[in-house]
């Protein structure tokens, strides 16, 4: 990657998150104020089709050309990148491991035994845009190889959460709809693997119908981006670049900068004036808070630190301790990932999902705070 093209994506990761703030206030803001209403009625009351509003639209359509792009990056990733072998994967697949482990273990603590234990996912994941914004903002002060370990977690985590995605909250499944899934998806492949067909319409069409046959299914329908992923070639066969890279430059800035914030301003707007009372939720509020703010780090510093010092794996040679305990700070930033998986965990009751926003927000903002806090800090010991 040449050195403009570095540039363009460092600018457009910091915008983006800069994008995800200003919406997730002017959410908050607009639902909070007599503006409620016009709020409520673009996204709920407005249907695309019968039962599928706005918000079901971002929700379920849009996102899964989020999931897509992730699920491209992964596959990238796992192939030709950073977890292409256990050398390089094994140390922040353990820190990804143990950030995810360690909050779920948190919000089971507090909600063990009741109905809540639903949302245990929650707070189990980390924000990438968030965290490659925050990485990018400071990075004149930090080592360029904080980036890909930070990339590297997040991407496993994320992976983790696609998982839990597909299985924990899916509903009771339609074995019609999910054959003719399956039979989209094998074609797929053997258009790619026999026939090595690069056209991106192609897949983006059979996309379509894949989506179209998820959503039916009962298995949640973002899930549909994530097996497309698998299934687009990432190396070109005749053409210059592969359909992967090119479905990736052409998406990436219509993701980052019309799709995540999307997301965040409707999934965001609370009414805080309410009758919400946090106090009717305390153990959901500290699970996931805590899960987020505190599991989050304490998981991936244990989690490599004994790793290492058993020598399950080794921390790389051009990061210090201190590097990866702020990519754990920055790592409790849950945000897209986390809001998405409430909206889904506690669909049934909009109490809940207001709570675990606002949570989720809460912990959101105090991670940026103390991660910028400690890059401050560590900058001025000269120790990062």
């Amino acid at each position: 990657m040449n050195n403009k093209k570095r540039s363009l994506f460092k600018n457009l990761e910091a915008l983006t998150s800069i994008l995800l703030i200003f919406l997730t206030l002017l959410a908050l803001i607009i639902n909070n104020s007599s503006y409620e209403i016009f709020y409520d009625n673009f996204f709920f009351n407005t249907y695309i089709v019968e039962d599928f509003n706005v918000h079901s639209f971002v929700n379920d359509f849009l996102m899964s050309i989020f999931f897509l792009l992730a699920g491209l990056e992964i596959k990238e990733e796992v192939l030709y990148g950073s977890l292409s072998s256990f050398k390089k994967a094994s140390f922040p697949i353990i820190a990804s491991l143990g950030g995810v482990i360690m909050p779920a273990i948190i919000y089971t603590y507090f909600n063990l035994d009741s109905k809540y234990m639903i949302g245990v996912c929650i707070p189990i994941s980390t924000d990438i845009a968030f965290s490659l914004g925050i990485y990018f903002l400071f990075s004149k002060y930090l080592q360029p190889s904080l980036k890909m370990f930070l990339l590297s977690l997040a991407v496993v985590d994320d992976l983790i959460s696609m998982i839990l995605i597909g299985t924990v909250y899916s509903s009771s499944l339609n074995l019609f709809y999910l054959s003719l899934a399956l039979l989209i998806l094998t074609f797929l492949y053997i258009s790619n693997k026999f026939y090595k067909i690069e056209s991106i319409t192609f897949y983006l069409m059979m996309g379509l119908l894949l989506w179209y046959f998820v959503h039916l299914s009962g298995i949640h329908s973002t899930l549909s981006g994530i097996l497309l992923a698998f299934v687009i070639p990432t190396k070109p066969y005749k053409k210059r670049f592969s359909p992967s890279y090119y479905i990736q430059r052409n998406f990436r800035s219509i993701n980052n900068l019309i799709i995540m914030p999307l997301f965040a301003f409707a999934n965001t707007g609370i009414n805080i004036s309410s009758n919400l009372n946090l106090t009717n939720f305390p153990s959901v509020f500290l699970g996931i808070y805590l899960g987020l703010l505190v599991g989050k780090p304490l998981g991936i510093m244990i989690f490599t630190f004994l790793s290492n010092l058993l020598k399950i794996t080794k921390k790389p040679s051009d990061l210090n301790w201190t590097s990866i305990f702020l990519s754990s700070i920055v790592c409790s930033i849950g945000f897209t990932m986390s809001i998405f998986i409430s909206e889904i965990a506690f669909a049934n009751s909009e109490e809940l999902m207001a709570v675990a926003r606002i949570c989720i927000l809460l912990t959101s903002f105090t991670s940026m705070i103390i991660s910028s806090l400690f890059i401050k800090t560590f900058k001025e010991l000269h120790i990062i």
